[in-house]
């Protein structure tokens, strides 16, 4: 069969975008000719569509208009019109692009989930109804999970979230990341669907350092002997990073320190007194105004060395604009210690890479964490199931629980035996339950 995997991007190191590359090549095993259609298509290629674009100026201002303060358009009747005429445009190419390509099923990622793109969602559904295409909807997350979609400015919103976010047809299947969505889907739109958790490829070549790669710490201003703790995803709310600064700052703590400077590193480094524990912030920034000053400046008064460099990390390894760029495995392959503080998540694509990279991770039990995850058996530094936001907007965890996570985290640097023990218990739990070939078996049934 033509199959279309469908989303606002493609090609670049978001979590939908890496799952869509893995559904792609599960897809093409089976012997499906497989396409990506999206508004941009970073280092891979696809078909593009510009009103697809993620952050397309008239899409910005419909989210605007939606959900924060409609001063746009004079009333919701006029922003309906807007969105509306909009969505003929993405239709129009939507439809150009399921003939040329002759397309039997249609996959949108988060496309009719999310609300991100209410043209997109109208456009779509609108499109496979003229044409009789069938759909796998893969939905990422929800609108009624986040906070940004939960008060629309108008009931012209809520008309479109309710109608099209997800629509309920004959033919859409509609999939799911974790139970608590599957419940959710069924309780809210009557809609029975099919999990599909993240996935990994546990049989691939490790990351490893390499001659491409090894001038990598060098690029970011990173010394050999300082200790990289990698924040994998991208900067938003949710995550909660935060939490990783409280604790970095407490394993620079008198006592910590004197651990690390009395001993050698798991890898026969050793870290003296120039050097650092610095955290790295390898992914898109896509928080609202304002966070990532707050971040920064949380990091200064904790002293806590935090960077950024997503400017040199793409989705594959090459040259942009004439810069050396790394890809994110790159950055795995040199971390000594990975973060993952998300407070809400879909799933957890960063987590698997972490178990992948064989490095021992910091991880706040989000609930998905809690109901698909947790009962596997994974070994790590847990950051609690609980947390408060201050007055900063900011997610605080109680103080004991940062100082255990900190105490841990210097132990599993210091420590080979018990890094190995831990790293190497996870990596074949995710072999057993996220693999590939569990992805393939669940997509075979699918298509």
């Amino acid at each position: 069969m033509n199959i279309a995997l469908a989303h606002f991007r493609v090609g670049e190191t978001d979590g939908v975008s890496l799952e869509m590359d893995k559904w792609k090549l599960q897809l093409e095993k089976m012997g499906h000719n497989v396409y990506l259609l999206a508004g941009s298509t970073g280092s891979t290629t696809g078909y593009v569509i510009p009103e697809l674009h993620y952050k397309s100026e008239d899409n910005n201002r419909f989210v605007q208009n939606a959900y924060y303060k409609l001063e746009d358009y004079k009333d919701g009747d006029e922003l309906e019109t807007a969105i509306l005429e909009y969505a003929d445009r993405i239709s129009a190419g939507l439809e150009k692009f399921l003939k040329e390509y002759q397309i039997d099923i249609l996959v949108p990622n988060n496309m009719w989930s999310l609300g991100w793109g209410l043209p997109a969602g109208i456009a779509l559904y609108n499109t496979v109804k003229k044409l009789n295409v069938h759909c796998v909807a893969h939905n990422h997350d929800f609108n009624w999970e986040r906070v940004r979609y939960s008060n629309p400015t108008c009931d012209n919103v809520k008309r479109m979230l309710a109608k099209y976010f997800p629509p309920k047809d004959d033919l859409i299947k509609h999939v799911v990341i974790n139970d608590i969505a599957r419940c959710e889907i069924k309780k809210r739109k009557d809609i029975d669907a099919t999990i599909v958790p993240n996935v990994f490829d546990f049989k691939a070549p490790l990351w490893k350092i390499d001659d491409y790669n090894r001038d990598f710490r060098e690029t970011i201003g990173v010394a050999e002997d300082d200790i990289l703790v990698l924040q994998a995803t991208r900067i938003a709310e949710r995550k909660a990073i935060e939490l990783a600064i409280d604790v970095i700052a407490q394993m620079q703590s008198d006592k910590n320190l004197n651990e690390l400077y009395t001993s050698k590193l798991y890898n026969g480094k050793v870290f003296n007194k120039d050097s650092k524990i610095v955290y790295v912030m390898a992914g898109l920034p896509e928080s609202e105004p304002g966070y990532i000053e707050t971040l920064q400046a949380k990091a200064v008064k904790l002293g806590v060395k935090m960077i950024f460099v997503n400017d040199v990390v793409e989705h594959s390894r090459g040259a942009v604009d004439g810069k050396k760029c790394y890809s994110l495995w790159d950055v795995y392959a040199h971390a000594d210690l990975v973060t993952y503080p998300s407070v809400l998540e879909g799933w957890g694509n960063q987590f698997l890479e972490a178990i992948f990279a064989k490095k021992p991770v910091i991880v706040y039990e989000y609930p998905v964490y809690e109901t698909d995850i947790k009962s596997k058996g994974f070994d790590v530094i847990s950051l609690g199931n609980t947390h408060e936001v201050d007055k900063d907007g900011l997610c605080t965890v109680n103080k004991s629980i940062i100082e255990k996570a900190a105490a841990e985290a210097v132990e599993i640097l210091i420590d080979n035996k018990k890094r190995e023990k831990v790293t190497e218990k996870n990596f074949a739990i995710c072999e057993e339950h996220f693999s590939y070939e569990s992805l393939y078996r669940i997509l075979s049934d699918l298509f």
